[in-house]
Formats: structure tokens, sequence, C-alpha cells
């Protein structure tokens, strides 16, 4: 949620709503979708590379020693 007086962060939510909208439609229902689903695409959002953070996705960042970015991307490129 972006804080008052900080227009700068307003940019990111509305990115943030855009990629969620690419999963989840607009004026749609999240009580048809279930836990897996919700955790899917999360983790998608979560491995996908931010050019606001230097073209790293915020896992890498969050976790960077656990963490092994081709491994997850190609696991989730995979799947629909």
């Amino acid at each position: 949620m972006a804080k008052p007086y900080r227009p700068w962060q307003r940019c990111i939510n509305e990115n943030i709503n855009e990629l969620l909208c690419q999963y989840l439609p607009k004026r749609g229902v999240l009580s048809v979708y279930g836990q897996e689903d919700l955790d899917a695409i999360a983790c998608k959002l979560n491995i996908r590379p931010r050019k606001s953070l230097g073209f790293k996705c915020p896992v890498e960042l969050f976790t960077p020693d656990a963490f092994d970015f081709r491994l997850h991307y190609a696991i989730f490129a995979l799947q629909p």
C-alpha cells in the first residue's frame, strides 16, 4: 500500500495490480480459487523479473542464498 505523500510508490502498486489482472479477472470472485491456485499465482509473480528491481525477481532479492532462478523459472514457464 502506498503511503501518503509518496507518489513514487503508487506506480509500483499499479504495476502489481496490472500483473494480478493477468491471472485474476477484474470483477471476479476470489472464492472460486483454491489456496493452491493463489499460491501458484504468487509464486509466478515472485519469480518474475522486475525493471524496478534491476531486472531481478523479488524472490532472488529476498532469499538470494536459497534461490536458483533458472530452476524455478524453468518449472513455471512450462505450466499454463
